[in-house]
């Protein structure tokens, strides 16, 4: 199929668009209130020194093509089966890069930059893989108390320092933008506005904060000032979402402020209209959404299956053109200056190879 995109910053033709469960709901809101005093919020993000990955970044494209996986790091037999399916499309159309939605060490995240995790749940299971990988830090990465709580944001600079050893793993900072010609993707850091234990004791991680404020300016003048075709914003949280995390704004059928309201308002303020793309993981499903109302023209594409499935259904709340909630999988996208085409793969337990389950070009 063929979709035509608005330029970001016009609103464009925009159509019209049509859970968790009460024990996690319960459990989220008790962690929060007894464990939002005592989560080590303290210190400063980390800086922008540049990695120095031994995969050389491709510079100045007309053409790319991108492995999009989301929600990968748990080493176990499904993150397996996703990545031998990736390798066997590389080596018949190699990739340049690859972009890592979040959630890249489960369940707690990585224990500092040595960490043997970073090598059983990322090195060797992309072994073959060997392009930069661009990523993108999710709530797991960032865990204090509970497994994806989200609350110790200082954990994520863990995985800044693990840029400087990795041969694949390229994350210069917490949020960063890499322009590769044709497209350049903008990795954003929505954690603090997505907590389960959030950070409101803090001036610098609080979703109004310091770092917040420093991450909006920044993506403000980097996509006014990008002047790349294609304009892709990278990140774990999604603002529109039909799995059971629901959408930004009402994740998990939380109650205010565990639902993710700053980063909807973040979202709509910073990147609607703006990018042409928001590539989210989070839920573990696989959606390529429809042109929704108040995101002016930017679509949202929702890649976190690359190791584990929701077994859900669609809310239907968003007008959907692809939903996968059964089969683990990933997206590649072939990206030319008029032309982006996108293809979700999807990859059962029972098949070794992937199956392309569907296939969009959108047009500038």
């Amino acid at each position: 199929m063929t979709d035509n995109l608005s330029q970001p910053g016009d609103s464009g033709d925009l159509s019209q668009s049509g859970g968790a469960g009460v024990k996690r709901r319960s459990f989220l809101v008790g962690a929060a209130a007894a464990a939002g005093a005592a989560a080590a919020w303290g210190g400063v993000p980390a800086g922008t020194a540049s990695a120095a990955p031994r995969f050389p970044m491709p510079k100045d494209k007309q053409s790319l093509h991108v492995l999009v996986t989301g929600d990968a790091g748990t080493g176990e037999a499904p993150q397996y089966a996703v990545t031998k399916a990736a390798r066997k499309i590389h080596a018949a159309k190699p990739f340049d890069i690859a972009v890592g939605l979040g959630d890249n060490i489960y369940e707690s995240g990585p224990n500092g930059p040595d960490d043997a995790q970073f090598h059983a749940k990322f090195e060797k299971p992309n072994a073959g893989l060997d392009f930069p990988w661009l990523m993108a830090l999710g709530n797991h990465d960032n865990t204090a108390v509970f497994p994806g709580d989200g609350g110790w944001l200082l954990r994520g600079d863990t995985e800044v320092d693990y840029a400087r050893k990795s041969r694949r793993w390229y994350m210069p900072a917490r949020y960063y933008s890499v322009d590769l010609g044709v497209a350049e993707f903008f990795v954003v850091d929505g954690n603090p506005c997505a907590a389960y234990i959030p950070p409101f004791l803090s001036p610098e991680w609080e979703p109004g904060g310091h770092y917040m404020t420093r991450q909006a300016k920044w993506l403000d003048r980097a996509l006014s000032a990008s002047t790349a075709q294609w304009k892709l914003v990278c990140t774990h949280h999604p603002y529109a979402n039909n799995g059971p995390h629901g959408p930004a704004g009402a994740y998990d059928g939380l109650p205010a402020p565990l639902n993710g309201q700053p980063w909807k308002d973040f979202l709509e303020r910073h990147v609607a209209g703006r990018a042409h793309f928001l590539l989210s993981g989070h839920d573990h499903s696989q959606q390529v959404i429809d042109a929704v109302p108040g995101f002016k023209g930017t679509r949202q594409i929702v890649a976190g299956a690359s190791a584990k499935t929701v077994h859900g259904r669609s809310s239907g709340e968003f007008r959907a053109k692809y939903e996968n909630f059964t089969e683990r999988g990933f997206m590649t996208m072939d990206v030319q200056p008029s032309a982006l085409t996108l293809t979700a793969y999807e990859v059962s337990a029972n098949k070794p190879d992937a199956r392309a389950a569907y296939t969009a070009t959108y047009r500038r």
